[in-house]
Formats: C-alpha cells, sequence, structure tokens
C-alpha cells in the first residue's frame, strides 16, 4: 500500500485552507489530472491548497473511503499543513462522510460538494440561485444524520418509538423542512422554465436558427460568444462575462448575431447564439437535473458549436465528458461544429484552419471569428433559399409571414406591390411560389 504525500506552495491566495484527499484504485488512467482538477476546483471556490495526500489503494473502504489506517495520517497531516477543511477527490457516501467528520475532526467536503460551492459562488440571477440551492438540499438532505449526530444521541430513555429524543425530532424537523424548500423552489423554477418556453417559441417563430455553445468549462465558450456579439451582435453592448477561470458564467445567455452588411461571411443570416454553462467530469448528477431548464437551450438548438481547449493535453477526454453529457441531456444527436479553441498555444501552425466542420481558432485574439461565422451559416441556412416574389398589396398578411420568418434581403414597393427578395426555407418559398411568376 503506497502513499503520495506533499505540500504546496505557501503563497496568500485564497482564504480557507484546505487538504485534497485523493485515492488511486489503479482503474483511473487519468487519476492524476483528476487530482490536478480538484485543485483548480479548489482555487475556484476561494479557497488555499496547503497540502495534497494520495493513497494508492485496490478498492474504496466502505467506510471510510480510504483505508481506515490511513484516517490517522490525513488528520496528523492536516494538522502540520493547518487545514481548515478537508476534500476527497470523489462523491462521499452519507456514511463516509459522517465517519471521517468524526475521525477528522474538520468540515469534510467531497468533489460534488465542492461543485456546488463553486456554482452558490457564481450564481448571479435568480435562476441560478434557485437551481443551486435545489441542488444543494438535495445533496445534504440525505446527509443530515451525519450532520446531526451530536443532537441524535439526546434521544429518550426506554426504547419506546413514541418517545423520540430532541435529537431525532429534530432531525426530521430539518428534513420536512428541507423536503418543503425543495418543493417551494422547484414551483418558483417551474414558472422561470415556463417564461424561458414563451421566449424560445418565440425565438421559434422567427424561423431565426438557433445556435448553442457547448464544451468543458473555460474552453473559451464565453469569449467565442464575445467575439461574435461585438462584431455581429444586434445589441453589440450585451457581452457576457468573460474570466480564465472554472465556470466563470452559469446562466445561458441568448444573443442575436447578424452580419453588419460589409460584406464579410454570414452577411445576411443571422442566427440566435446560446453561451451555456460548462461540463466537468462527474458533474453532479442533481446540478444536471436542477440545471435542466436553463440547459435546454441545448435541446432545442438547430446547430451545436462543441468547443475544445486545444490547448489542454487532456483534452480528448473532456471532448469525451462533452460528449456523455449531450447524450444524457437528451442533445447527442443535434448536428454540431467542432471549435479547437487556444490553437494558438499549441504547435499547430497555419490557424485559423478549417477542416470540413472542424475549425482551429484562436478566440481571444479574434483569429478565426469570420470563419467561424461563416461555417454556422453554411450549417445552419444549408435548406435555405434566395427567390424574389411580388405580393399584391392584398397579401399584407404574406409580407408580414415573410417579414417574420424570413431575412429580408431587398424590399421595393412598386405600383402592382411590394417586391421582396428573401433568403427563406425552401418549404416557404414553395408554398408562396405563384407569387415568383409575376416578376
Amino acid at each position: 500500500m503506497q502513499k503520495t504525500l506533499y505540500s504546496i506552495g505557501a503563497e496568500e491566495i485564497n482564504d480557507t485552507k484546505v487538504l485534497l484527499v485523493g485515492l488511486d484504485t489503479g482503474e483511473d488512467s487519468e487519476f492524476e489530472h483528476s487530482m490536478e482538477e480538484l485543485k483548480s476546483l479548489a482555487e475556484a471556490a476561494d479557497k488555499k491548497v496547503t497540502g495534497i495526500i494520495v493513497q494508492h489503494m485496490g478498492k474504496v473502504n466502505q467506510a471510510f473511503y480510504i483505508g481506515s489506517g490511513k484516517v490517522e495520517e490525513v488528520r496528523e497531516y492536516a494538522s502540520q499543513c493547518e487545514a481548515e477543511e478537508i476534500i476527497f477527490d470523489n462523491a462521499l457516501s452519507p456514511g463516509q462522510v459522517k465517519n471521517l467528520g468524526r475521525a477528522l475532526k474538520l468540515p469534510i467536503l467531497d468533489r460534488t460538494n465542492l461543485i456546488l460551492d463553486i456554482f452558490a459562488l457564481r450564481a448571479r440571477t435568480r435562476e441560478a440561485r434557485l437551481q443551486v440551492e435545489t441542488a444543494r438540499l438535495q445533496y445534504i438532505l440525505p446527509r443530515l444524520v451525519g450532520m446531526r449526530e451530536n443532537l441524535s444521541r439526546q434521544g429518550g430513555t426506554g426504547g419506546s418509538l413514541s418517545n423520540k429524543g430532541a435529537g431525532e425530532t429534530k432531525l426530521e424537523l430539518d428534513r420536512r423542512k428541507i423536503e418543503h424548500r425543495i418543493s417551494e423552489l422547484k414551483k418558483e423554477l417551474e414558472e422561470i422554465s415556463r417564461t424561458r418556453e414563451t421566449m424560445r417559441k418565440k425565438r421559434s417563430r422567427s424561423r431565426i436558427p438557433k445556435v448553442a455553445l457547448v464544451g468543458y468549462t473555460n474552453a473559451g465558450k464565453s469569449t467565442i460568444m464575445n467575439q461574435l456579439v461585438n462584431r455581429y451582435g444586434e445589441s453589440r453592448d450585451k457581452t457576457v462575462l468573460e474570466k480564465d477561470m472554472l465556470f466563470a458564467t452559469l446562466d445561458t445567455n441568448v444573443r442575436c448575431i447578424r452580419a453588419d452588411g460589409e460584406g464579410k461571411q454570414g452577411e445576411n443570416k443571422p442566427f440566435f447564439l446560446a453561451d451555456t454553462v460548462g461540463f466537468i467530469n462527474n458533474l453532479p448528477h442533481d446540478l444536471v437535473k436542477a440545471f435542466r431548464s436553463t440547459l435546454e437551450e441545448i435541446k432545442y438548438a438547430d446547430l451545436l458549436i462543441h468547443v475544445v481547449d486545444f490547448s489542454d493535453e487532456h483534452y480528448r477526454q473532456q471532448m469525451k465528458v462533452t460528449d456523455e453529457t449531450l447524450k444524457e441531456l437528451g442533445a447527442g444527436g443535434i448536428p454540431r461544429i467542432t471549435v479547437y479553441n487556444k490553437a494558438d498555444k499549441s504547435d499547430l501552425e497555419g490557424i485559423p484552419r478549417r477542416r470540413d466542420r472542424e475549425l482551429y481558432m484562436a478566440a481571444s485574439l479574434g483569429c478565426g471569428t469570420e470563419e467561424l461565422v461563416g461555417l454556422i451559416g453554411e450549417c445552419v441556412y444549408a435548406d435555405r433559399v434566395e427567390t424574389e416574389m411580388l405580393l399584391p398589396y392584398d397579401k399584407g398578411n404574406v409580407v408580414s409571414y415573410f417579414m417574420d420568418n424570413a431575412t429580408i434581403l431587398e424590399q421595393e414597393y412598386r405600383e402592382e406591390g411590394v417586391r421582396l427578395r428573401v433568403s427563406c426555407h425552401k418549404n416557404d418559398a414553395d408554398k408562396y411560389c405563384e407569387y415568383c411568376a409575376c416578376l
């Protein structure tokens, strides 16, 4: 049985000092990277990592996660590095949390709890805060026994089921309060979800294609969104938060992207672009469930842009995580473009570089933005045609339809009616083909 034990530099970055604990069973070839990612998650949660301890053991200990003999070593090392919390690399069962808390006398967090903490820090909108609170309460509910253990020891005497102790009563009260609060939160989220659905239907009626940015956290989705908004957005001041950190943004932001008529690629081919929350390995299931209404922007997209951090040596594993999450959301079959971002930090030369539906670019430098817009236009407008028609003035309803459901390239008022040159769905062109013959 081996162990790995080492300290972290003492630069003053964060507030709460934490010790990271990992268990390498030999089954995960990406274990070292997972521990590096755990450290990044801790720092994203405003914590200072003062030490890391790793145990190499063939299987998980059901009572303590790590070996029972290792627990004392963790306790001593936590004292040496002045840790205030101990964070484990994987999800812990309620029993393991309770046992470790007893033995180590410090707050115990696992990867799930840590990600929930980050989401709580990043939540800005009312919807995001409600979603995070829901996920946190669902996480806490089965772990109440360990949290309330000190109270449950105040139980009554005589062994009668009717004579419940103060601790047990308090535990049941907490459970009822949490269940009631979860019910309230779900009702509020359903109301917000209905509003989001109304907005989504309104965008669908416009027949403007819907595109969603997806990918691993910190791959550069928000940077790409801001580049497109700054160049082609209808409201160019509506950029989103862009920061080099895990889960910098939690909210799904939708912007209309439209070329500005300067002859650039994608001109007259508008589309709605959604920036979504990033994915990560072992993303808590309750978090995915809580954010489902937000993530549905992905499910209803016509095209996905899978953004990959090409400079990360583990980018293939991150792509696999994204694929698996998309399948879980029911979006695995949606057409997609793969964007290998941050290609300037790799050995690849000659960027931007395009290969079929793959694009190598550097969003932070604005390199590849026009090529991306052109590629999106080719994909989402593949079933569109340009046509001209002359609509009599008594066919104002048809004119209104094309105003709402097509891209108007030219408009001219003639004596006999309104001449339109439009980019529209082929089905609409075929439906109103009788007015094309009038030209």
